[in-house]
C-alpha cells in the first residue's frame, strides 16, 4: 500500500522512513519490514512524501518518475551557498531594477526544457561521499547540469517582506528548486535564495490526502 506523510520541518526524508517502519514493525510484530519512499525532500522542506510498503517499494521508481508540484518563497538581492536558508548570505546585490511585473515577464524564460545543475548541498552521492558532507568540510566539487521540464512557474510579492516572493512551480522529477531560485537570481544580476519550500503533489497524490507522522503514530499504538 502507499503511505501518504506531510513530512515536517527539519527532517530528512530517511528519518521519516525510519520512524514509520519502526512503529509498522511494532504493530505487526515483525522484525523486519520493508517500506521506502519516491523522492526525497530536502530536511527544511514540508510536504508530500509518498511512501510504498511491503511489495510496494518496487513501485517507488515509477511514483518519483511523475511530475511533482511546489510552493514556497525565496528573496532577492541576495545569495548563500546552499542557495537556501541552510547557510549565511555570502553575498548581497542591488534590487532596485526589479519589479514585480518585470520578475514576472523574465521568469517565462525559465519554463520549458532547462539545463540546470544540482546544489553542492545536496543529497547527491560523488564517489559514494553525499554532497552536502563535501561541501560542509570547504570541499568544493562540481556536479554535472541536467536536463529538467518547468511547466508552470508564477511568483507573487510577499505583503510587507521587501523583495520577497511567494512562487508555485509545476516541474519534471530531478528539478532542484534551489537550483531554480538560484538560477533566477543570477540572470537578473541580483541574486535570490530560497527560504521555505513545501512539496504539495507527486503526479495524482496530494498532501491534502497525507497524515502527519503523529497522526500516522497514533495508528500504531
Amino acid at each position: 500500500t502507499f503511505i501518504l506523510i506531510d513530512k515536517p520541518y527539519d527532517w530528512t526524508s530517511f528519518d521519516v522512513v525510519n520512524k514509520l517502519r519502526y512503529g509498522i514493525r511494532r504493530l505487526l510484530s515483525k522484525k523486519k519490514y520493508k517500506l521506502g519512499h519516491a523522492g526525497t525532500l530536502d530536511p527544511y522542506a514540508t510536504g508530500l512524501l509518498v511512501l510504498g510498503a511491503s511489495t510496494y517499494t518496487k513501485r517507488m521508481i515509477e511514483i518519483q518518475k511523475q511530475a511533482k508540484t511546489y510552493r514556497g518563497r525565496f528573496k532577492l538581492g541576495a545569495s548563500t551557498p546552499s542557495y537556501d536558508a541552510e547557510t549565511a548570505i555570502d553575498q548581497t546585490y542591488p534590487v532596485d531594477h526589479i519589479s514585480p511585473e518585470g520578475l514576472r515577464n523574465h521568469i517565462k524564460t525559465f519554463i520549458g526544457a532547462i539545463e540546470q545543475r544540482p546544489p553542492i548541498y545536496s543529497a547527491i552521492k560523488i564517489k559514494g561521499v553525499r554532497a552536502y558532507h563535501l561541501a560542509r568540510k570547504g570541499i568544493n566539487v562540481a556536479l554535472e547540469p541536467r536536463s529538467v521540464q518547468i511547466t508552470r512557474f508564477e511568483v507573487w510579492p510577499v505583503e510587507d517582506m521587501p523583495d520577497t516572493y511567494s512562487f508555485i512551480i509545476d516541474c519534471s522529477t530531478g528539478t532542484y528548486i534551489r537550483s531554480l531560485i538560484h538560477d533566477v537570481g543570477q540572470s537578473l544580476a541580483s541574486g535570490a535564495y530560497l527560504t521555505a519550500l513545501r512539496r504539495t503533489h507527486i503526479g495524482n497524490f496530494n498532501v491534502d490526502d497525507a497524515l502527519s507522522i503523529e497522526d500516522f503514530i497514533l495508528k500504531c499504538p
